[in-house]
């Protein structure tokens, strides 16, 4: 699920800076606006290995969740062991309309650097079902992130971003599940989250239904940089109901 466009969730501020995209069920990818974050004077990823410890409650200590398609766990990303797979799913064609990340590797690389360098505000993870890599997550802290100049944000609201890598695990309600058990892990782990957002592209309606089927609901339209988006809100007090 995602909020970018026909097939995902979320758009980027800008063509190649880096950005927060997703893909939620059948054939939705779609990006979201990510914060920009200051990356390495060297180039390099200090805490690759160990982002996400501080600002988002420990993500590397979220547990495995059993799902109705499977066990499924987030992974915070390794720069160099999962560089390679995230840059393969950003060329599928359905991928790269959304998230525009398509090309070499260093495309994908110059995308996970600046989360990976900065300050845990974001945090990349690969999405393991039944222990195989099959999606790719951001979630990150929305009252943050420049999404919160455009809807009136609340301490400790939470994004998420999310692609499917693969043609195979796309559709069947795969990423309604996927994207129910993520919203969980961040009620659960988060006790200080009120709220799981998202904000996929207005005319994106199968993402759209796919947040709807995963607990949000419909908040407001938005005016983003570079589309109209569906703000979709998944509330700590209604989790148990929708």
């Amino acid at each position: 699920m995602d909020d970018r466009g026909p097939s995902g969730v979320g758009e980027a501020p800008g063509k190649r800076g880096p950005s927060r995209r997703a893909v939620a069920d059948e054939n939705l990818h779609d990006r979201g606006s990510p914060a920009r974050r200051l990356t390495d004077a060297r180039g390099g990823v200090p805490g690759v290995d160990r982002p996400g410890a501080g600002l988002l409650d420990d993500v590397p200590q979220w547990p495995a969740v059993a799902t109705p398609v499977g066990v499924f766990r987030l992974l915070p990303v390794s720069f160099h062991r999962d560089l390679g797979i995230i840059s393969r799913w950003m060329n599928d064609p359905a991928v790269a309309a959304f998230w525009e990340l398509e090309g070499p590797e260093s495309v994908t690389a110059a995308h996970l650097r600046p989360q990976l360098a900065g300050d845990g505000r974001s945090v990349p993870c690969l999405g393991l079902l039944d222990g195989v890599p099959m999606s790719y997550w951001e979630i990150y802290r929305a009252d943050l992130d420049p999404l919160a100049r455009h809807y009136p944000a609340r301490p400790h609201d939470t994004g998420i971003h999310l692609l499917i890598g693969g043609v195979v695990r796309r559709g069947r309600g795969v990423g309604s599940a996927l994207l129910r058990a993520a919203a969980d892990l961040v009620l659960d782990r988060r006790p200080l989250c009120m709220r799981v957002v998202a904000e996929p592209d207005l005319r994106n309606t199968p993402s759209v239904s796919a947040f709807l089927r995963a607990g949000f609901r419909f908040s407001a339209e938005i005016d983003l940089p570079d589309k109209r988006a569906a703000l979709m809100v998944r509330d700590r007090a209604l989790r148990h109901r929708l």
